[in-house]
């Protein structure tokens, strides 16, 4: 009797799982619709986010120049790093180029091109020897009242850097004026590209930051959307998350709590109207990109082998909280890895997150995405992803960021797609083969003087071809506040895209 007891809950087992694995298969080639920029902030798609933040121009992994008005020199780390700051560059680039760490709105910290931290010494000599700041290694930057470009930066020792030679660079300067012959004044020159969550959160700090994601989070993404996306033909959504999910409430400063419950929220308006999720690493601790929906603090790649365990800690995370959610449907272990990324350290971090999704789950799909930049095989995960259930491998394919789309018009984008495009994905879409996901594209191109028409039949090739894919695409975003071709929810509103 125990033995057809034990056999019939086997069964049930059984079933229960080809039902599982049934429904998944049902719901492919997936319609989907990227929420970017809901629970990984990219300031591009909601500028008013950044709103109110003191010294803006000056977030984490701002670059700044220093020419010393005195000298008519800039600042530079002798050899890049390593040495003795100096002031004898005519002009200025790498080395002559700092990348704040943002203590406060008026302290910081300044990374120079191999790495380390300018500092003021034992003595008073300015120099970027160590790999990690400290009291030594911060400094205020001062701005002129009038002219906020024009500065003094005033040391750990309550003292300025001035310029006493162009090879001798000090922390000891006690004078004041804003003059041109005051060797502690510089004229700073700034970049600032990055404006992610990193760049948010320690911008504002805790308390403000927190009012503002939380806001942003109940409004930007809402049950009504999942209807409306159910209702226009999408049955499925790809979240973008970062690495300090796995810590809420309480993650590592700057981050702020509360987008794990953003995250079941949507899980469980997908159940309701019928649509599956993706669930996106889209930012690993360390950035395996340096761009700033990546979580970057300062734009540099330091992803590898020292991350691979808490990057798979994240992972097995969010295996266990959602694997046998109905809404379930795929993990991706990590979003647009560059090619400096080494591939035998994403391989085996591919293999180790696999397993740890397989822990839970051996329904849902895990998907592997392509390494981005030249040269890069786009078959180079085949070999690897070979051996494994139900995996996909991520292309993004978008008519921008590279050269030879800068001067095409609206018939030879269209073309690329109807022949490059096409043939990319056959090359990569075999019967033996991983499925095929093109994770992310968007309507936006550099033709100039196109009609509405003109992109409507651009946007119609890339469903027609994309639609190839085994495992199926997901648009580029559900929501853009700045730029509506980016934003699919308007493109159907205003009967500009039909699925």
């Amino acid at each position: 009797m125990a033995y057809f007891i034990f056999a019939y809950h086997l069964l049930v087992v059984y079933l229960s799982c080809s039902r599982i694995s049934l429904s998944l298969a049902q719901n492919l080639p997936l319609k989907a619709v990227n929420l970017g920029n809901w629970l990984v902030i990219e300031k591009w798609m909601k500028p008013s986010l950044f709103n109110g933040m003191p010294n803006d121009d000056l977030l984490d992994g701002a670059q700044i120049q220093l020419k010393s008005t005195k000298l008519q020199k800039y600042l530079c780390a002798e050899n890049g790093g390593g040495s003795i700051v100096v002031a004898n560059r005519a002009s200025a680039s790498g080395w002559e180029t700092f990348r704040l760490w943002r203590v406060n709105e008026n302290t910081y910290n300044l990374r120079v091109f191999n790495k380390q931290f300018v500092q003021k010494d034992r003595v008073t000599r300015v120099v970027a020897v160590n790999n990690v700041p400290g009291g030594w290694e911060t400094f205020e930057i001062v701005r002129k009242p009038d002219d906020k470009y024009r500065v003094r930066i005033k040391a750990s020792n309550g003292l300025f850097v001035q310029v006493k030679s162009d090879t001798e660079v000090a922390a000891d300067y006690e004078g004041y004026g804003w003059e041109d012959s005051n060797p502690s004044v510089f004229i700073m020159t700034v970049k600032t590209d990055l404006h992610g969550e990193y760049q948010l959160t320690n911008g504002f700090g805790p308390d403000r930051a927190r009012q503002v994601l939380q806001e942003h989070w109940n409004n930007f993404v809402t049950e009504q959307d999942f209807r409306f996306m159910s209702a226009n033909g999408l049955n499925a959504v790809r979240i973008p998350v970062g690495w300090w999910i796995a810590y809420d409430p309480n993650p590592p400063k700057p981050f702020v709590g509360g987008s794990l419950q953003a995250l079941d929220n949507a899980f469980n308006w997908a159940q309701k109207y019928g649509m599956k999720v993706i669930i996106d690493l889209h930012a690993v601790q360390g950035s395996q990109n340096g761009w700033e929906h990546s979580g970057t603090r300062d734009g540099y790649l330091e992803w590898g082998d020292s991350y691979i365990s808490d990057t798979v800690r994240v992972i097995d995370f969010l295996a266990k909280r959602y694997a046998y959610h109905p809404a379930m449907i795929a993990i991706e272990l990590m979003n647009e890895p560059w090619v400096d990324v080494n591939l035998d350290t994403l391989k085996r971090y591919y293999k180790e997150g696999y397993e740890a999704v397989r822990k839970y789950t051996s329904n849902a799909y895990v998907i592997l995405s392509n390494r981005l930049g030249w040269p890069v095989d786009p078959k180079e995960l085949f070999s690897f992803a070979s051996g494994l259930h139900r995996v996909v491998v991520d292309v993004h394919f978008y008519n921008l960021y590279e050269d030879k789309f800068r001067n095409m018009n609206a018939q030879q984008n269209i073309d690329y797609i109807y022949n490059n495009r096409a043939s990319d994905l056959g090359a990569v879409t075999t019967s033996n083969g991983p499925l095929t996901f093109v994770g992310e594209w968007s309507g936006d191109w550099y033709a100039k003087q196109e009609i509405d028409e003109d992109r409507k039949r651009f946007i119609k090739s890339q469903l027609e071809v994309y639609g190839r894919a085994t495992f199926g695409w997901a648009y580029w975003s559900y929501r853009h506040d700045s730029t509506p071709i980016w934003n699919l929810k308007g493109l159907i509103e205003n009967h500009f895209i039909n699925l």
